[in-house]
């Protein structure tokens, strides 16, 4: 499908928006200052009621910004109908009309706009065919399955060749399987086109499956953003370690610094230099992914100075890994071990090791 130049994929910018549903109520969304790269996917991640649907909508026009500013490319859209910001939306319900056929359901949007009607046909078989629809032009929705639904659906919003591209939890109805298989759909039809796609999902799997960029939210503000790597492997705060993925949070205390870069941080037992900076004597949190724990049973040899002393509290076999639950002084450890030929028991006494290249100190 060739994206015309007047649609090139644009980036969109978010100067302090803020969203108030009462003149004097609290903010859904708050003073949040965001830009979205174009031809890249981001993704709003965060639990329900954070803010990331209510900042998709406004982007959307669908919903009035109460303060703030918001530009496509060089445009400011802030007081635009949702009619005149050239975006599509991708809903969680499909929105699909049911009396109309998959063509006509495609097709219908450049009818409104009243282009020639060889444009329209073109640019329908276009993209009927880059979705593989084709063969279901002639049925209606609810003779489609719910993975041909979403695609009825991101084909109607492709059709219009929008500047930026909007998903609304696009997969929250079908099943497991099946939506693994349509973000990957998504996602290499987002590269393919180039487009500028803005995805809000609550499910951080996903989010770390499609995306460029994670912007995760909470309470209407913006907690972090990065790479899913870097929000993985080097989470900013609490919240976002044990949103992201598993996490083991435990208790700490800053020591001094090493150097510009680094602080010396007392994890129980472990003396650990991280990255970061902290006053001396602050108590503070550090993460770890339980994949990065490393355990020492008895007759493994011996656990280097410093770990953490446990004891097996449960012990689950996941076929790739070993999960086990380790009761410490600084509270349970979650560990997931790729050794599944020995299987610790509960009751076993271990040392519980933090490597410090996987520990990450924690500003909240």
């Amino acid at each position: 499908m060739n994206i015309p130049a007047r649609t090139q994929a644009a980036p969109v910018h978010l100067q302090a928006v803020t969203k108030r549903y009462a003149p004097k109520g609290p903010a859904a969304v708050d003073r949040v200052t965001l830009s979205f790269e174009a031809g890249c996917l981001t993704t709003l991640l965060g639990p329900s009621g954070c803010g990331k649907t209510t900042t998709l909508r406004m982007i959307a026009g669908l919903e009035k910004v109460s303060e703030g500013r918001i530009l496509i490319g060089d445009d400011d859209v802030t007081r635009l109908p949702a009619t005149q910001r050239d975006v599509s939306m991708v809903f969680q319900s499909y929105a699909l009309f049911p009396h109309l056929r998959v063509t006509e359901n495609v097709r219908y949007g450049l009818e409104v706009s009243r282009l020639p009607r060889e444009v329209v046909e073109q640019r329908t078989q276009e993209v009927l065919r880059l979705m593989g629809l084709q063969a279901l032009g002639a049925r209606y929705p609810h003779e489609l399955s719910g993975g041909q639904q979403q695609r009825v659906a991101v084909a109607r919003a492709l059709v219009l060749e929008p500047r930026v591209l909007l998903f609304d939890e696009p997969l929250s109805n079908l099943d497991a399987k099946l939506r693994r298989h349509v973000r990957q759909e998504i996602r290499e039809l987002q590269r393919t086109l180039g487009l500028t796609a803005i995805y809000v999902t609550h499910d951080q799997e996903e989010a770390l499956a499609v995306s460029d960029t994670i912007v995760v939210m909470n309470n209407a503000v913006v907690a972090q953003a990065g790479t899913p790597r870097e929000l993985h492997e080097r989470p900013a705060t609490r919240f976002v370690a044990d949103f992201i993925g598993e996490a083991n949070v435990l208790p700490a205390q800053v020591g001094a610094a090493v150097d510009e870069e680094r602080v010396r941080v007392q994890v129980g037992a472990s003396s650990l230099v991280l990255p970061g900076r902290a006053p001396a004597g602050e108590r503070r949190h550090v993460a770890i992914r339980p994949g990065r724990v490393r355990l020492h049973a008895p007759g493994t040899g011996e656990a280097p100075a410093g770990t953490l002393l446990g004891t097996v509290r449960r012990a689950s076999y996941l076929g790739e890994t070993m999960e086990y639950v380790i009761t410490t002084d600084l509270g349970d450890v979650l560990v997931a071990s790729p050794d599944t030929q020995i299987a610790l028991e509960p009751g076993t006494g271990v040392a519980v090791e933090l490597p410090p290249a996987a520990v990450v100190l924690l500003q909240d």
